[in-house]
């Protein structure tokens, strides 16, 4: 799971513990502000590829189109993204969701990793 401090949750002050964030194939964007992709994209996808899920729907709903021009330019700047597919398809959220499509983890252990 992701931990994330309480001041970057939608609504600050529910209760001062972090919040947790189980990691599945899919990241919900809807609760987070768009301020906040910078560090949680990365971070849950990098615990996706540590899961060894490597397919991961990311939900950024259909809006202005500001909040997914910032999730794909972010997953352009990643270098663990394979590739990534917008608009997601039609039983998969279409215009209002990507599919990230993430390469393989090395088996080599990384700086700062816990070899498993």
């Amino acid at each position: 799971m992701v931990s994330f401090p309480a001041e970057l949750r939608e609504f600050p002050g529910v209760d001062e513990e972090p919040h947790q964030v189980p990691i599945t194939p899919e990241l919900d964007l809807h609760t987070f502000r768009p301020s906040e992709i910078g560090e949680l994209i990365p971070e849950y996808l990098a615990e996706c590829r540590r899961e060894g899920i490597r397919s991961v729907r990311v939900i950024h709903g259909k809006g202005t189109g500001t909040l997914r021009e910032g999730v794909h330019a972010l997953l352009r700047r990643m270098p663990e993204v394979e590739s990534f597919q917008f608009p997601a398809g039609e039983g998969s959220g279409g215009w209002g969701a990507t599919w990230v499509y993430l390469k393989a983890r090395s088996s080599a252990v990384q700086p700062g990793e816990n070899p498993q």
